[in-house]
């Protein structure tokens, strides 16, 4: 009779002791848990890179709750998990499928294997690869570990992550060659050239070329890096490059450029083209570089861009001042959020290239008071600042090849001119805002407290990596706002990249660059709010921009 009993006549007690008894007698079976990245659902199982089908993303648009567009693409939605759409369709994953994630090696080298608890401790771990790896590398190895300590809180939120941020260790294809040409004398002379493709996961590279006696591996793998997170950013499908070749063109002729530049072109045609890589302009890579470079290429190619569009944009750049705009325009959301506006406000600009002299044309259309303009000269301060009259002289000293800022005193009665050792940060009376347009590590922590005994509110990047890690550091403890390089400069590249053939009249470009820095500023301080770092746009920028490429290669695995 006992035997014919059911399981539920049983006592509790039996009926447990069934069930386990029951299971231990079952085979072993592979058991899967899902977990949420982003709007993607990954089986988590012994395998690392079992993809399921995904749903599609939906990048750019901001739903009624007022998340960033970037919030369904984090694990549970946002801060809480209990945002938008994400929280009815995926179940947040579980403290077990965390604790999984913290039981495997992030890495192993040296006959070690490397754990981490906590997302410092992820971070710390990466950067010592970076170290052991590219430790010659300075710029680039600083930069990388700044990047990965504005990730700590997605570690620990979802320690998957730091797996996908150790593939960044490593650029998918660094490319360096010889440029030999004959100068006007006869003479041979030789160059090197690079271009590092650092990540194709959004589409193909991007990025920009740099001509000048300073460019080395080390500062355009950065600049690869970053142009990766800053395309990223504007939602364009384009990955992250830069290149270019330690050549100095204000030491050489029109001929001697020409003749370098069809040299370079020969080599890096078998790296680049409309499907693989789009170079754009660069330090000292402008409208004639750009068509001694594309007619070469046209030559020697098969494959052509249109113009204004692609590849060098078809030996026509199409509008060079937009990267300047886009810094401007920036900084006007930036002062929005403040209640403020840029009208009247004085401004420091270093540097005096293609987009400093545009952040300066714009900020005199908008009222403000650029006070400086420099190069590797000196520098020259107008106290009362430049008006449009005085800024079109300035502007036509800078278009001739090899010309310094200094003869601008002539044009003036009211400029004064220090000479390049002099600390520029340390000679101007009071300032507003300041736009770093110069060069890589220029503002360091001594700088960020003369800018704030000068009565500094903002910092806006102008140029790759300007400030440094420690005075991005010092600006959180004095007070004043900044605003990172791969924020601000997105909305030039995004322009260049997806003009169509026509170039746009002013209007149209003001238009697009504001719509454009609107929509990455709102997805960058939302973000911030979202991983509770609120205000700070630099940790904003970098969570947000690395959550669009991270999602992406989940679904490509392990590539």
């Amino acid at each position: 009779g006992a035997a014919l009993r059911t399981e539920s006549e049983e006592p509790t007690a039996m009926a447990a002791r069934r069930a386990v008894l029951a299971a231990a007698a079952r085979p072993p079976r592979l058991v899967r848990t899902r977990a949420v990245v982003g709007v993607r659902s990954i089986a988590t199982g012994t395998t690392n890179h079992d993809v399921s089908t995904p749903p599609r993303a939906s990048f750019g648009r901001n739903d009624e709750r007022g998340m960033s567009s970037l919030a369904r693409l984090t694990p549970q939605g946002g801060v809480h998990g209990s945002h938008g759409e994400v929280s009815k369709h995926f179940a947040p994953p579980s403290s077990t499928n965390a604790r999984m994630w913290r039981d495997k090696p992030l890495l192993k080298f040296e006959g070690r294997e490397h754990y981490f608890r906590t997302g410092t401790e992820a971070v710390q771990i990466l950067v010592t690869e970076a170290k052991r790896r590219d430790g010659d590398k300075k710029l680039y190895v600083e930069q990388f570990e700044a990047f990965l300590n504005s990730l700590t809180p997605v570690f620990d939120r979802a320690p998957r992550y730091a797996w996908i941020a150790k593939v960044f260790l490593e650029p998918e294809r660094a490319i360096e060659f010889r440029v030999s040409f004959a100068d006007d004398t006869g003479s041979a002379r030789t160059h090197r050239g690079y271009r590092i493709q650092y990540s194709s996961t959004l589409g193909p590279y991007e990025g920009p070329l740099h001509f000048g006696g300073d460019i080395t591996a080390d500062n355009l793998k950065s600049m690869a890096l970053a142009a990766n997170f800053s395309n990223a950013l504007t939602g364009a499908r384009f990955g992250g490059a830069a290149g270019g070749a330690n050549f100095d063109p204000s030491r050489s002729s029109e001929g001697e450029i020409q003749r370098f530049c069809q040299s370079l072109m020969g080599e890096l045609t078998k790296y680049i083209g409309p499907g693989t890589d789009l170079p754009t302009i660069g330090k000292a890579v402008g409208r004639a570089e750009v068509g001694y470079l594309y007619g070469h290429y046209k030559r020697t190619s098969s494959n052509f861009s249109r113009h204004g569009r692609g590849l060098l944009w078809g030996g026509a750049v199409p509008h060079p001042e937009a990267y300047g705009y886009g810094v401007v325009h920036f900084a006007k959301h930036v002062l929005a959020d403040r209640g403020e506006t840029l009208e009247g406000k004085r401004c420091l600009i270093t540097g005096s290239g293609k987009i400093a002299l545009a952040v300066a044309d714009r900020l005199i259309r908008v009222g403000a008071l650029p006070v400086t303009l420099s190069d590797s000269s000196g520098f020259v301060y107008e106290p009362d600042g430049l008006t449009e009259a005085k800024f079109s002289k300035l502007y036509q000293i800078k278009q001739e090849r090899g010309a310094r800022i200094g003869r601008y005193i002539i044009a003036s009665t009211t400029a004064r001119y220090h000479e390049v050792s002099t600390n520029i940060f340390d000679s101007v009376d009071d300032v507003d805002i300041v736009f770093p347009a110069a060069t890589s590590s220029e503002i360091d922590e001594a700088d960020a407290q003369v800018l704030a005994d000068r009565g500094c509110k903002l910092v806006v990047d102008a140029a790759h990596a300007p400030c440094t890690p420690a005075a991005i550091r010092a600006f959180k403890k004095l007070g004043i706002a900044y605003a990172p390089y791969k924020a601000t400069l997105a909305a030039g590249a995004y322009v260049g990249s997806s003009l169509a053939p026509d170039e746009l009249s002013d209007a149209d470009l003001v238009k697009t660059v504001d719509d454009v820095t609107a929509r990455v500023y709102v997805d960058v301080a939302k973000t911030a709010v979202e991983y509770n770092v609120r205000g700070d746009l630099n940790a904003g920028a970098n969570i947000a921009s690395f959550l669009r490429v991270a999602n992406v290669m989940d679904a490509h695995g392990a590539v």
